[in-house]
């Protein structure tokens, strides 16, 4: 067989698509020290891929007791929200092409819930407050023999807030549950809008009186970190304005 020659070998390797990135980790093991410190992993990678692949990399081929969230890897599940180059992000959404491979990338996790170990977040005190504000249709009398019908009109009005996939990017996003975890939080309150603004929905009263608590829809600072955050580009502040509208006029 013949050797390839050297002007081949260095055009093949001219024409590679890869590039060495690093990746600085914010690492943390409770079983090993009760100090988070930043770990570098070089990767090998396309660009054109996603950090969500480069974790995939590290994990598999350099240190598999990285320890980080992912299901679908397609931008539906929502697990995989991270904190890359300070902002709230996907990795499965987050090429590495857009976010300067030449300098290192910064992920740790998202801020405002408690780390359970590396990229990993203790999740109940968000879904808690997610099943406060009662996400599900409330309505009155007997069940329907018909399915509940609705005008396009009618569904246009919270179709934007029907997006969310309670990844928490917004949530943790926010300054005010930074810094008082009681806070209900955008993402809480995106889900009531939703019901709140649903004309087959009877339950908008009860939700309001939730969200009118003082850890409740008030709180609210209106700095849009939590649309900016949002990967599904709902408008997060103006649906809490809505809902704040709502509160004083009683009209939804």
């Amino acid at each position: 067989m013949a050797t390839p020659t050297m002007d081949k070998v260095e055009a093949e390797s001219a024409a590679s698509p890869y590039i060495t990135v690093t990746f600085r980790i914010r690492r943390f093991n409770p079983e090993v020290s009760e100090e988070a410190q930043w770990q570098d992993f070089q990767v090998e990678i396309d660009p054109k891929e996603r950090v969500l692949d480069a974790l995939h990399k590290i994990k598999w081929d350099i240190d598999g007791t990285l320890t980080f969230r992912r299901s679908c890897a397609h931008g539906i599940c929502g697990s995989d929200a991270m904190r890359i180059n300070g902002k709230n992000r996907l990795a499965c959404k987050t090429l590495i092409k857009d976010i300067s491979p030449e300098k290192p990338i910064t992920v740790e996790a998202i801020k405002g819930l408690t780390v359970l170990k590396d990229l990993v977040v203790d999740m109940d005190p968000f879904f808690q407050a997610y099943r406060d504000v009662m996400p599900f249709l409330i309505t009155k009398g007997n069940e329907p023999t018909r399915e509940r019908l609705q005008s396009a009109e009618d569904r246009e009005r919270f179709d934007d807030t029907t997006k969310c996939i309670l990844c928490a990017a917004c949530t943790s996003s926010c300054p005010v549950f930074w810094n008082d975890g009681q806070y209900f939080g955008p993402a809480a309150i995106v889900n009531a809008h939703r019901f709140i603004f649903d004309s087959r929905d009877e339950g908008g009263e009860q939700r309001l009186e939730i969200l009118n608590d003082r850890d409740g829809v008030w709180r609210c600072r209106t700095t849009f970190n939590c649309t900016d955050a949002c990967p599904r580009g709902i408008e997060v502040t103006k649906a809490i304005q809505e809902v704040k509208r709502a509160l004083i006029t009683r009209r939804f």
